[in-house]
């Protein structure tokens, strides 16, 4: 039976996106798990995966085309043996192409193949499609168990995830058709993974900073309020300018920092350091690990001072899940990285515990993967606590936005020289850093924000005892 490939939403904020290059040609005979085609998102290329197998039957969608909507079709995959007229069918039956999705404000990627022959979606994708679309059935199908006794339905490569990481796949509830287990149902359990619970209107831990707020049409992610396009090109009329148009990630950045601002009750705690005991030893540590090719950077121990700071103050490890707090045990810090055309904010998981080398390495990698937009949604998705530095820039202090969930975020400037006055009442030079936490404080108080930037300040002035 002839089926629909779908676009599918490779991320929890994708609306639409673009075809960037297909990996197979029509009469490829395709197994569970290949890859069919590279996606660009509003965050990244990623590769697109078979879910079934069957020969592809028609490419619905040429290289290169934007904007193509979430669970819009983009093939056609043929059982094996189907005549390739099967494909003809089903996109010629105007009844198979009722409208894409709208956003349905769930969190949980949709990924899959879609209706067969012209019916509605078989799974997670499909009950959206149906709850959005006004001619869609009443009742939507119910999607199938991910596996039957001990049996589990999963990909091959959602297999190989899983075992890398360590995960009872038995755990893991399937988002693919009729249930089964996919790259990204891999991706996105945690450690633990447990069999699903209920609990009423609970925000999972890592999706929600992730969502972008909803428009009210349903087709765009909300824009700032404001005076629109036509009346802005008006007063610059005769005038020389250039129009930027707005790609994916520009929107759900302007759409979730305006959120952001309107929404979370910021206020800001500041305090200066006084870097020079971490210079020096900063040094002497580069020196020895010169010779394993390790050369830490200062926000490496920003990032390690951090981790600890919400150790030691545990309760401001939290972020707002609507109407409840969730305070989370390990430390996961996500650390600002500047893009072109934006921002991601990749996640060092269990910061608290990693040695001060393994945090330089993996910020690296991280890094030059965001610069390449080849993160994955589990890379850049939960935490409870960022850091933007803008020091490397010249900036001495600035108030940096919450990432929604996080409770908080801190502003780190630049390490300047300046006078001050030591425990002896001298007047000497030192070089001084300032640093701002931007605090949710639906989350946070002021005696526990202090507290924390307390804990944080003495870590970066003792950063022996970062060691311990």
């Amino acid at each position: 039976m002839a089926t629909e490939i779908l676009m599918p939403a490779l991320s929890p904020t994708m609306e639409e996106g673009t075809l960037a290059k297909w990996l197979v040609k029509e009469g490829d005979t395709v197994s569970s798990g290949d890859l069919l085609a590279e996606i660009e998102t509003d965050k990244a290329t990623m590769e697109f995966e078979a879910v079934d197998e069957g020969v592809v039957g028609k490419l619905l969608v040429a290289e290169g085309t934007e904007g193509v909507k979430v669970n819009a079709p983009i093939a056609v995959l043929l059982e094996e043996g189907e005549d390739a007229s099967a494909a003809d069918d089903v996109t010629s039956d105007g009844s198979s192409h009722v409208a894409p999705a709208e956003p349905s404000g769930r969190t949980e990627p949709q990924k899959g193949y879609g209706r067969e022959d012209g019916g509605a979606d078989d799974g997670t994708s499909g009950a959206a499609a149906d709850a959005a679309s006004p001619d869609a059935p009443e009742k939507a199908a119910a999607p199938r168990p991910s596996g039957d006794g001990d049996r589990v339905f999963a990909t091959p490569l959602a297999r190989r995830i899983a075992k890398d990481r360590g995960l009872d796949l038995s755990a893991i509830k399937g988002s693919g058709p009729r249930g089964r287990i996919v790259k990204v149902d891999v991706e996105n359990a945690e450690p633990d993974a447990a069999p699903e619970t209920k609990a009423p209107d609970a925000a999972p831990q890592t999706k929600p900073e992730a969502e972008a707020p909803k428009a009210t049409d349903g087709a765009k992610p909300a824009m700032p309020v404001g005076m629109g396009a036509d009346q802005v090109l008006k007063m610059y009329e005769g005038r020389a300018f250039e129009e930027v148009k707005l790609d994916g990630m520009r929107r759900t950045i302007a759409a979730r920092l305006t959120e952001a601002k309107q929404t979370i009750p910021h206020f800001y705690l500041r305090r200066d350091i006084v870097l020079d005991p971490l210079l020096a030893f900063r040094s002497d540590l580069n020196k020895q690990l010169e010779s394993r090719g390790v050369k830490l950077s200062v926000n490496d121990f920003i990032i390690k001072a951090g981790a600890l700071a919400l150790q030691q103050a545990p309760d401001a490890n939290a972020v707002w899940a609507g109407d409840r707090i969730l305070k989370l045990t390990p430390s996961d810090v996500a650390v600002a990285v500047a893009v072109e055309g934006g921002l991601f904010t990749p996640v060092l998981k269990d910061a608290d515990t990693k040695s001060l080398s393994t945090i330089s390495s993996e910020m690296k990698d991280l890094a030059s993967r965001a610069r390449s937009r080849k993160l994955a949604p589990h890379e850049y998705q939960g935490g409870s606590f960022a850091i933007s530095n803008l020091g490397m820039f010249g900036i001495e202090n600035f108030d940096a936005v919450i990432n929604p969930p996080h409770g908080s975020i801190l502003a780190v400037g630049a390490g300047v020289k300046k006078p001050i006055v030591g425990g002896d009442g001298e007047v000497k030079v030192a070089t001084v850093m300032s640093v701002t936490l931007s605090v949710d404080h639906r989350v946070i108080d002021g005696a526990l924000g202090a507290k924390f930037l307390e804990a944080f300040t003495e870590n970066m002035t003792s950063p022996i005892t970062m060691l311990a």
